[in-house]
């Protein structure tokens, strides 16, 4: 059986206040709650976005991103921040009290719609919102801080993006106050902290998430090995048990998707990780040889002569019908072939 990890849809409604460009926000109201057996909770009907100028999806997402507080003018905030892997554009989702950050991901199908309530969604995508460490975003750029200024910086001199100005709201996430001494070097001037990336204490840090990861594949029984087949599915060959290599090279591989490949990199290494070597194309016994000289033949194939075939062709046993055929009398008898032969010019 499947493990039913969120329990609630929600539709969200970014309000007219959303800016456009790559840092673009908005506040997310939540105009749904859940949707037990598939029916809309009543009051949740939305208008569709061209009448009221404002953009709604359809989010799955855990209870608490919508726990709205008791100011009017808060909630959950969507969002664009920097993919702490590429540098580019991705979507997250702060809590409504911006203690929490999640990361959105979209299913999209080409020709889908939503039907909420009386209106018909023509965005058909539907975004899954799941907890993400705060961390991985900052050391993005505690990352970038150290190859330009390479000095102790307080922390929010460290989170400024001009184009994504919502960075900032990292400080509000309570676990990087009390995780950034895992990736940084910390100093207290006059009551004031200072930073500085240390990738000593990143990649300590990384090998405790690859091993809790390791952790949480062997709890569930995940296939981490070459060949990764269905659960249902019987094979007549032996699958191989999964190497103890297997999880940990499948474990960095997956959190190898929030730190730039560099570290990545430096990860594989700290954890003694041999190179990955691509399997060859064609088995090595098949495998041509190339070569400029000319391809001789290695059998006689002259003694195949045509009194050879005549020999074995007469040699050959014949069957009853073909015996009985051969003592027919054939006097007066025309061969077939005469039939297709031309025919000769009577002479006048």
């Amino acid at each position: 059986m499947g493990t039913l990890i969120y329990t609630s849809i929600f539709f969200l409604t970014l309000r007219s206040t959303a800016r456009r460009g790559p840092g673009r926000r908005g506040r997310l109201g939540a105009t749904g709650g859940t949707m037990p057996s598939g029916r809309q909770r009543p009051g949740a009907a939305a208008a569709p976005a061209e009448e009221t100028g404002r953009s709604q999806w359809v989010v799955i997402a855990p209870g608490s991103v919508t726990d709205l507080p008791k100011k009017p003018d808060s909630g959950p905030l969507f969002t664009q921040l920097r993919n702490p892997s590429t540098g580019q554009a991705a979507l997250y989702l702060f809590s409504s009290d911006a203690h929490q950050l999640f990361e959105l991901k979209a299913f999209h199908e080409e020709y889908r719609s939503w039907f909420i309530g009386q209106a018909v969604q023509h965005d058909g995508r539907l975004f899954f919102a799941t907890p993400v460490d705060p961390l991985f975003l900052v050391l993005f750029y505690l990352n970038k801080a150290e190859k330009e200024q390479g000095k102790f910086q307080p922390l929010d001199q460290i989170l400024v993006d001009e184009e994504f100005s919502s960075c900032v709201m990292l400080l509000q996430c309570r676990s990087i106050s009390q995780s950034i001494h895992h990736i940084a070097d910390e100093k207290e001037i006059c009551g004031k902290k200072f930073y500085k990336y240390s990738e000593e204490k990143t990649l300590k840090w990384l090998k405790k998430k690859v091993n809790q990861t390791v952790k949480v594949l062997k709890e569930h029984d995940v296939c981490v090995g070459g060949r990764v087949h269905s659960a249902t599915f019987i094979s007549g060959k032996e699958v191989p048990d999964a190497t103890e290599e297997d999880y940990i090279r499948f474990a960095h591989g997956l959190l190898s998707e929030y730190f730039p490949e560099e570290l990545s990199t430096a990860l594989a290494k700290y954890l003694c990780l041999p190179p990955v070597t691509p399997p060859s194309s064609e088995p090595a016994s098949k495998k041509r040889k190339l070569s400029d000289a000319p391809v001789e033949a290695e059998e006689d194939y002259t003694k195949f002569n045509s009194s050879d075939l005549k020999n074995k062709k007469g040699s050959s046993k014949m069957s009853a019908a073909q015996k009985a055929l051969a003592k027919v009398d054939k006097s007066g008898m025309k061969a077939i072939s005469s039939f297709f032969s031309s025919k000769t010019k009577a002479t006048k």
